[in-house]
């Protein structure tokens, strides 16, 4: 692992990392409380300033997508930092050109907005559960890099995120939804069967990042077999992309945990 000046790996282990390799709470809860209150200046910093900035997440079912967002917003102002988690497409929808109808929730001068899933559905889920057509998916393809360069072009701060976890992990995730009564809400009846694409999702997934990637929209892989690295360093990164005032506690993001990639030709 390359040596970094982070905290995690400032101080001595065993009062950061569990007997597994994962972050002990105790520390985790310190350092998300240190990066929450930069978040709350950088809301600041952009309601001021009628900034837009625009984040999406994706990856499978089971990812962290849900608990990362709730951690960004939990002490943002919700009139102005909201979470968008589309349905299925309405009939009227399956006929609208692809992007149309996430554009009504893009953000206005001073908010932030988070994707619960964006746009790529087409190119992992619907690809693996033939909900498109291979037509339709070429055309998205061919579209999704001219309309995030015209999201940039616009002035809106842009990130995209892919949370990446592990079969394994995947399979652990599951079976402890279904064991929670206060998780079972989370598991779809797509579930199981996303487990078992896996390998396509992966597949899928690669084709994505090769044609996808940009210098202006780059891919953002994280590594979130560990919740809690993941959700710090998601945080890390999206203050990296920011000036704002007073802004005394920062570190770049783990370049173990996360991973930009701009291959695209």
């Amino acid at each position: 692992m390359k040596e970094l000046k982070l905290p995690e790996y400032t101080l001595p282990k065993d009062k950061v990392f569990k007997k597994n390799g994962k972050l002990k709470n105790k520390f985790y809860k310190k350092e998300l409380k240190k990066l929450q209150i930069e978040l709350v200046k950088l809301q600041a910093w952009i309601v001021n300033n009628k900034k837009r900035m625009l984040v999406t997440f994706d990856g499978v079912d089971t990812a962290g997508k849900d608990g990362t967002i709730k951690r960004i917003l939990e002490h943002l102002n919700p009139r102005v930092a909201r979470s968008v988690a589309l349905p299925k497409p309405s009939d009227r929808e399956k006929t609208e050109w692809y992007f149309q109808r996430y554009i009504p929730h893009f953000p206005a001068g001073g908010e932030m907005v988070f994707f619960n899933r964006s746009w790529y559905n087409r190119a992992t889920v619907e690809r693996v559960f033939g909900f498109c057509t291979h037509e339709e998916y070429l055309r998205f393809i061919r579209q999704v890099p001219k309309f995030e360069d015209l999201i940039v072009d616009e002035g809106i701060f842009f990130i995209k995120f892919w949370l990446q976890i592990s079969k394994k992990e995947m399979k652990k995730r599951l079976e402890a939804r279904e064991k929670d009564p206060l998780k079972n809400w989370k598991l779809s009846s797509l579930d199981w069967k996303s487990y078992e694409h896996y390998d396509d999702y992966q597949k899928y997934k690669k084709e994505m990042f090769e044609l996808s990637a940009t210098p202006y929209a780059p891919w953002v892989e994280v590594d979130a077999n560990d919740k809690k690295r993941a959700r710090i360093n998601v945080i890390r990164f999206i203050l990296s992309k920011f000036d704002y005032p007073d802004k005394n506690y920062f570190y770049e993001a783990d370049p173990n945990i996360v991973n930009v990639i701009t291959n695209a030709g």
